[in-house]
């Protein structure tokens, strides 16, 4: 694997940013393992680029902390702040347009932003199937709902991703559909 001090960077960055945050659910387990996790499902799919890792580790910096697009910029460059733009909500919207976004954007992503759009929705759903969260099983079922159609205008990429999202995403729907 191609090792970069400024991945350790991002990671200390991120965990700055995400310091004070918990998780959904009854462990409210520390945010950061989230990015931690989308980036190493990432590598162990093979997309081990410098850029891509660290964009999946700040992947939630600008929608979920104070940290800017200029933040990222003076400390990853540029090319770090395009990617985490193309996956980051406008929190000033309402929700359900927020996700609607996500599905309707999806195909014009780059391939390193519909990368990490996958990875972070398999993250997610795992966390949904393993850690105790107050949601209904509505609500799950219709998160791993959404969560194909976004996938749907991201897949093709990599296939090892691809793979596992379905395989997670059917684990879902068996889960919460009984």
């Amino acid at each position: 694997m191609i090792f970069s001090i400024s991945i350790i960077d991002a990671c200390e960055f991120a965990a700055d940013m995400h310091k004070y945050q918990r998780r959904k659910g009854y462990l409210r387990i520390p945010y950061i393992n989230h990015p931690i996790k989308v980036c190493k499902l990432i590598a162990d799919s093979g997309e081990i680029e410098t850029n891509i890792m660290i964009a999946a580790l700040l992947h939630d910096v600008i929608e979920d902390t104070n940290a800017s697009p200029t933040d990222i910029t003076e400390r990853f460059g540029i090319d770090v702040t395009k990617i985490v733009l193309e996956v980051s909500d406008n929190m000033n919207l309402p929700e359900m347009e927020r996700k609607e976004l996500q599905v309707i954007k999806a195909p014009d992503l780059s391939h390193y932003a519909k990368i990490i759009k996958i990875a972070d929705k398999i993250c997610n759903m795992n966390d949904i199937l393993n850690y105790p969260l107050y949601w209904s099983r509505k609500r799950k079922l219709n998160y791993f709902n959404w969560s194909l159609r976004v996938f749907e205008g991201c897949k093709g990429l990599n296939h090892k991703l691809d793979e596992l999202f379905l395989e997670t995403y059917h684990k879902g729907i068996q889960a919460f559909s009984k």
